[in-house]
């Protein structure tokens, strides 16, 4: 079946489609040997031979759908210029490529979803979807009232305003406490840098949730597939806030 070429090189999670999009305006991608710089273009993901600056591109006709806990050290990237432990080496047993949807700090750990759907992880990523997320946070120090009181109204960042969607003290210890907080956001290292800016460095950070998936009891490192439903369930919550 035809069908718009950006879409394709999206659904195959190389790039965004407005990524797309401007790679085929740069002339980057050709179909069966022809370079195609017009937007309009259509092809068959299952017939054409469609390449991105040389390379074959292949559309997963499986999809698959994983859950990893990851541990602390390793990287969300799949390229690490700093040959750094890289997440998708802890998936023995899954030949298919998969790639991580959205990423964790190096030192951070928790929940974080892997797929070869392209289309799937630029939606659960993109900021117009606000897919949410909850962490378990480790800071330095005690936080006041006052402290939680100006942290649920927002902290002014240089990149703009920080306002989680909920914060909670969980509990604390003679020098250090654990906040629990849900953001519909992801800038880089948001988390780290509200608490810092606040005098409470952050010790240990545990993404927990994304939506309503949790993390439960899975071990770091260990990883499973999502069920058909909760797949459903993450698109779902998105769409609801699509407009």
């Amino acid at each position: 079946m035809k069908e718009r070429i950006q879409k394709i090189i999206a659904r195959a999670g190389i790039a965004s489609r407005r990524a797309a999009e401007k790679m085929i305006l740069e002339g980057r991608v050709a179909v069966n040997g022809a370079q195609i710089t017009e937007m309009g273009a259509m092809a068959d993901a299952e017939r054409d031979d469609i390449r991105v600056d040389g390379h074959l591109i292949a559309v997963a006709t499986v999809k698959i759908y994983l859950l990893l806990n990851k541990p602390r050290g390793y990287v969300t990237t799949l390229d690490d210029p700093q040959h750094r432990p890289i997440v998708t080496h802890l998936l023995t047993g899954i030949p298919e490529r998969v790639f991580p949807v959205g990423r964790l700090d190096y030192d951070s750990e928790g929940l974080l979803l892997l797929t070869n759907d392209g289309e799937f992880a630029q939606r659960l990523q993109h900021p117009r979807y606000q897919t949410t997320k909850t962490y378990r946070v480790k800071v330095e120090g005690h936080l006041s009232g006052r402290t939680m009181r100006a942290l649920s109204e927002g902290i002014v960042l240089e990149d703009g305003m920080f306002k989680p969607l909920a914060a909670v003290l969980e509990r604390k210890s003679p020098k250090s406490c654990w906040i629990v907080l849900t953001l519909a956001e992801g800038r880089n290292r948001i988390i780290r840098r509200a608490f810092a800016s606040i005098g409470h460095p952050v010790l240990r950070l545990i993404r927990v949730a994304l939506s309503d998936i949790l993390l439960g009891d899975l071990k770091p490192g260990a990883y499973r597939h999502l069920t058909g439903k909760e797949v459903s369930r993450l698109i779902l919550a998105s769409k609801q806030v699509e407009f």
